[in-house]
């Protein structure tokens, strides 16, 4: 059954087909009385069929649910070009709660003002259809755009929240305090939310990393390679949705 986001609440008899929803079921070529699956990012999903006059008859809700377990937030350093773009789909894909895009001493992508309000759409976007494609009733929250500085003094105390940073710091003392990913996984409470950082095709700088260690980020090791920056978050949650027993 195709999928179809529309936003919320969706309730009542019928609703009016969104100018996006209208142009996927043109690009789907539906016709007036197939059944679909529309949800409002919000969870669940309801069984519907295409009416005339570009509308939807809402038939039975459906509380069905295919999130991780746990709640991911990923606060990544932004790659440049269509890798983000790329990246804010996977995370999609596989279960991401929230993505807070940075920018970071070595990245090489700068937003700010009009310009970030419309990258942040555009990514809202790619979040949208990836869902649609995937089956996911629940869309990911896409943080503002800040520095990665600013974004570290904002956070609130971490409060049972496990807090891992994707980068190696420097020196055989700080890099000794570096935890394999199956070791660190391995210690979380079952459904024990995670912010993972991680950062851009540079790496964070040691001012950053110092400053991530201060706010209690524990350093993981993802493996021998250095994995791009668009990969390694992607990593971590496939190896979070193994560890919470849900296929990815």
């Amino acid at each position: 059954m195709h999928r179809l986001f529309l936003p919320g609440p969706l309730s009542g008899a019928s609703v009016d087909l969104s100018a996006q929803a209208q142009r996927h079921v043109r690009a789907l070529r539906l016709r007036e009385g197939e059944e679909v699956a529309a949800f409002d990012g919000a969870g669940g999903q309801w069984r519907a069929r295409l009416l005339p006059g570009q509308r939807l008859e809402l038939l039975d809700f459906d509380p069905v649910e295919r999130e991780l377990g746990r709640e991911v937030e990923l606060a990544v350093g932004m790659p440049a070009n269509e890798r983000m773009d790329w990246l804010v789909e996977k995370a999609t894909e596989l279960g991401a709660q929230a993505i807070a895009p940075l920018m970071s001493a070595r990245g090489v992508l700068r937003l700010e003002g009009e310009r970030a309000q419309r990258r942040l759409a555009h990514w809202r976007g790619v979040a949208i259809a990836a869902c649609e494609q995937c089956g996911r009733n629940r869309l990911p929250s896409l943080r503002e755009v800040s520095t990665l500085q600013a974004w570290l003094r904002g956070l609130q105390p971490a409060a049972g929240q496990a807090r891992c940073l994707l980068a190696a710091p420097r020196g055989d003392a700080a890099a000794a305090r570096v935890q394999p990913l199956a070791l660190w996984a391995a210690a979380l409470e079952p459904a024990q939310p995670v912010l993972a950082l991680s950062g851009p095709e540079g790496g964070l700088d040691e001012a950053e990393i110092d400053a991530a260690l201060r706010a209690g980020f524990v350093p993981v090791s993802l493996g021998p390679r250095t994995l791009r920056a668009e990969t390694a978050p992607l990593a971590l949650l496939a190896a979070l949705a193994g560890c919470a027993g849900r296929p990815a």
